[in-house]
C-alpha cells in the first residue's frame, strides 16, 4: 500500500516536523533593510535589534524600537510601545483595533510609530512561526499545482487562507516549497498598504536546535503575470543569534 503524503505534511517534515510541538518562543537579532521603510517615513525606527514570536499564540516583541529602552508588544487586536525603567514596565502608548487605523491608506500613506510597531509585530510573527502556524485553529490549507520559475525551477504551491483571528498581511497567501518541501517562497497582498501586491524570497535556510529556519527574506513588487520586479528590493530582513526556547 502506498501512503499519499500531503504538500503540508512535507512541509512541516522539511522544517523539524513534530520538533514545532516542544517549542514555544523563537528569538533572533533583526536587520531590516529596503525602501519601504523610508517610503512610510518610519526610518531609523525598527531596523536594528531583537525580535521574539510565540509558538502557542499570536504574539510577538521587538526590542530597541526607536530607542535601547523601548519595546514593542503585539497581538492581534492591540500593540503597545512599552518603556524598560528601574521599577518596571511603563506603557508609552498603545493602539487597540489597530487594523482599523489604517482604513483608506494607499501604499504611500505615512504610517504611526504604532502603526508600524504592528506592521513588523505580525509580519516577524507570520514569517518566523511557519509552517507551524499553518496548523493552527481555523487555517485552512490548499494545495495548488506546480509552478516554473525564471530560472527554471519548479516549486509546489500551498494555498493558505488564516482566519480573522490571525492578523497579516491578507487573509488568502500562497507558499512555495522546493521539491524537499522546504519554503522559498511567498506571494500576498500588503492590505494596510494599499494591497500592494509582492513576492517574498526565502534564502539562508539554517538549522537552529532541531528546526529549519530562513534566515535571509526579500520582498519585491509582484507583476501581473506573477513574477517579481528586481527593482526596487521593497523589504530586506535578515536574523542572526536565533535562540528556540
Amino acid at each position: 500500500m502506498t501512503t499519499t503524503t500531503t504538500l503540508l505534511d512535507r512541509i512541516i517534515d522539511a522544517h523539524g516536523g513534530a520538533r514545532w510541538a516542544d517549542v514555544s518562543t523563537i528569538s533572533a537579532n533583526r536587520h531590516f533593510g529596503g525602501a519601504f521603510w523610508g517610503l512610510k517615513q518610519v526610518p531609523g525606527i525598527a531596523e536594528e535589534g531583537r525580535f521574539t514570536v510565540d509558538l502557542r499564540e499570536q504574539r510577538a516583541s521587538l526590542d530597541h524600537f526607536g530607542a535601547a529602552d523601548l519595546r514593542t508588544e503585539f497581538t492581534g487586536d492591540r500593540v503597545a510601545v512599552v518603556r524598560a525603567t528601574d521599577h518596571g514596565d511603563e506603557l508609552v502608548e498603545e493602539l487597540v483595533e489597530p487594523r482599523a487605523s489604517f482604513a483608506g491608506h494607499v501604499l504611500e500613506t505615512p504610517w504611526t510609530p504604532l502603526q508600524l510597531a504592528y506592521f513588523t509585530g505580525y509580519a516577524m510573527w507570520t514569517y518566523n512561526t511557519e509552517p507551524w502556524s499553518f496548523t493552527f485553529p481555523g487555517v485552512q490549507v490548499e494545495e495548488a499545482g506546480p509552478w516554473t520559475e525564471p530560472d527554471g525551477q519548479t516549486w509546489d504551491r500551498l494555498r493558505v487562507t488564516y482566519p480573522d483571528s490571525i492578523a497579516t498581511h491578507t487573509p488568502t497567501q500562497t507558499l512555495y516549497a522546493d521539491a524537499d518541501g522546504v519554503l522559498r517562497r511567498r506571494d500576498y497582498e500588503v492590505d494596510i498598504a494599499g494591497a500592494s501586491p509582492s513576492v517574498e524570497y526565502m534564502t539562508g535556510q539554517t538549522w537552529v536546535d532541531g528546526l529549519l529556519l530562513a534566515t535571509e527574506r526579500n520582498i519585491f513588487v509582484r507583476d501581473g503575470e506573477g513574477h517579481a520586479l528586481p527593482e526596487p528590493l521593497i523589504v530586506s530582513i535578515r536574523i542572526d543569534d536565533i535562540v528556540v526556547s
